[in-house]
């Protein structure tokens, strides 16, 4: 499957770290699909983030509006890229601790992977005091049949 999105970014080097969460939950909320932050070097040896952000084309405006708004970023970029993605579905597996979401991806019609969902097993490990790793083995035991 082909979708066309865009990618939103900029570089910021005069920011207070610990505002990058907060950044990102604002940004979700408008219409972004991925954020992410890479460690960049600019000009003048400054140490710096390039925070980029991919999202619909009708979501660009409500994504630069935050980008302005909540950093201290004076100026954007933006590309057209086109992603390529795997079908999936999402399925409930049952657990000695409670149902886990899968998401199974496939090429053509062929399985490729299947995999937990991270908060469902964050979740259900704080629920029951055990590791994350126990739900993880128990669910990935599951899904290959064992």
């Amino acid at each position: 499957m082909e979708d066309e999105q865009y990618i939103v970014e900029t570089n910021i080097d005069d920011m207070n770290p610990e505002l990058y969460d907060y950044i990102e939950e604002k940004l979700f909320e408008a219409g972004a699909l991925d954020v992410y932050k890479t460690s960049i070097i600019m000009k003048k040896g400054r140490p710096a983030i390039k925070l980029s952000i991919l999202t619909k084309v009708h979501n660009t405006s409500s994504i630069e509006e935050v980008v302005f708004k909540e950093t201290t970023s004076i100026g954007i970029r933006k590309y057209k890229v086109n992603k390529t993605m795997l079908s999936r579905d999402f399925s409930k597996f049952r657990t000695k601790y409670g149902d886990v979401t899968v998401k199974t991806s496939y090429y053509g019609e062929k399985i490729i992977k299947s995999k937990p969902e991270y908060e469902d097993c964050k979740r259900i490990a704080k629920e029951n005091n055990i590791s994350i790793n126990e739900v993880y083995n128990e669910i990935n035991d599951k899904i290959r049949g064992c």
